[in-house]
């Protein structure tokens, strides 16, 4: 499968990948695997959503919010492997979710990155993956992910 025709398939365009906002890089291969660095949801340079789940950010909007996370995450990937058609399997998926009290529906949250991730991969997209709630996150930003992938 390729990955970019895949992408196009999908009405998803990779952007540039977002400029780090502090001392540390999008995303770094150590032998066959990649680590990214935390992906917030930004959008052309603009924060798409701020705020916590619970009170300011719907279900929906934190699921969004996770999507343009992978998307982000994704083009960290390309500027380090040079083609996504290079990961053989996404091996996990942390997402940090910015909660208000009583909100403990973070899976339903990152599923938005997990699913995303299985339309664009298939099978190679099916991966572990913790959902964590926390009282706050960089920029007050309602979702924050991170990506391990295995490289041929």
């Amino acid at each position: 499968m390729n990955i970019e025709k895949r992408l196009k398939s999908l009405g998803i365009v990779l952007p540039d990948t977002p400029k780090p906002v502090a001392a540390y890089i999008p995303a770094l291969q150590v032998e066959k695997l990649v680590f990214t660095s935390g992906q917030i949801p930004v959008v052309k340079g603009e924060l798409k959503y701020t705020g916590k789940l619970g009170s300011e950010v719907t279900l929906e909007q934190g699921f969004e919010a996770a999507q343009i996370c992978i998307i982000n995450g994704l083009s960290a990937l390309r500027d380090v492997i040079g083609s996504l058609d290079e990961i053989e399997q996404i091996v996990k998926v942390v997402g940090y979710v910015a909660s208000s009290s009583g909100f403990n529906d973070q899976p339903a949250v990152v599923n938005g990155a997990s699913e995303l991730l299985q339309d664009i991969f298939g099978e190679k997209g099916i991966h572990a993956r913790s959902a964590v709630g926390v009282a706050e996150l960089p920029l007050n930003v309602p979702v924050e992910i991170e990506l391990i992938v295995k490289i041929k």
